[in-house]
């Protein structure tokens, strides 16, 4: 056995293909780095600017292009090293084909995202109810789209089914009805009740004054008259001004008297 020769081409190797390859995984190294780097900066610029980029917009564009450029440097890469890319790419086509087949429900929720960035149904930091959950969207990726529930949940929704169900978005307007309905016993004044309400929902600071808060008589029901109440306010305050109200009118209708009626059942024996 020729040791020098075999010596001869480790070292030939070494000094052609193997630096080759030690530079291949330096500007892999590199170039993904900066890759990183640049699109994290160029997403803050956008969001920061003087002219604001949609941050949902920007964030899934930003990590589109990110995954493409790092996909086209380890192409380059390849055939830097010598190896033919051709067989490769139809390898990639065909891998593409199989891959796509195999997850049809995916290729959906991709399509879905698309939809969803191009009809903007809701935006980062909305808060939607869609697919039997509520929250805050957190993020909107090209597969999914991740909420935050009012206790803290994380819940994952697939965007094919978001594009394809139905969404209600609670940020796009600026403000809210709250609709609250109230009973009262037939024996009670409903005129005396619907002014009580009135005056809560006129000295409360969250209620708007335009459009006027609204009681009206609803429903004259079984065992009492149901009274409806629609006021509005800013979208932040829904809450503040529901609980407000239901807490406020409870105590006002126990001072006056008035009666909030429960379901009960009066049975009159008769004897002949």
């Amino acid at each position: 056995m020729d040791w020098n020769a075999i010596w001869q081409s480790i070292l030939g190797w070494a000094t052609n293909t193997g630096v080759k390859i030690l530079i291949a995984l330096i500007l892999l190294f590199v170039t993904f780095r900066l890759t990183t780097v640049l699109t994290r900066k160029l997403e803050k610029k956008l969001l920061e600017g003087k002219h604001k980029v949609d941050k949902t917009l920007t964030s899934t564009l930003m990590y589109v292009i990110r995954i493409l450029l790092k996909i086209l440097i380890v192409v380059c890469l390849i055939g830097y090293l010598g190896i033919d890319t051709s067989g490769l790419t139809a390898l990639i086509a065909s891998f593409g084909v199989c891959f796509g087949l195999a997850v049809n429900g995916a290729v959906a929720n991709i399509a879905g995202g698309v939809l969803i960035l191009v009809t903007r149904p809701f935006r980062m930091d909305d808060y939607i109810e869609a697919a039997g959950h509520s929250g805050t969207v957190e993020d909107i990726h090209i597969t999914h789209t991740r909420i935050r529930t009012g206790d803290n949940k994380v819940i994952y929704i697939p965007n094919g089914t978001l594009s394809s169900g139905t969404v209600v978005n609670y940020s796009i307007k600026d403000t809210r009805r709250v609709d609250l309905t109230f009973s009262i016993s037939y024996s009670n004044d409903f005129e005396k009740a619907k002014k009580i309400i009135l005056d809560l929902c006129e000295a409360h600071a969250l209620i708007l004054k335009d459009p006027a808060p609204f009681v009206r008589v609803s429903e004259h029901s079984a065992s009492s008259i149901t009274l409806v109440t629609r006021v509005w306010t800013k979208q932040a305050d829904y809450w503040q001004v529901n609980f407000d109200l239901l807490e406020s009118v409870k105590t006002e209708f126990d001072k006056n008297g008035i009666e909030i009626p429960f379901d009960q059942l009066d049975v009159h024996v008769k004897n002949d």
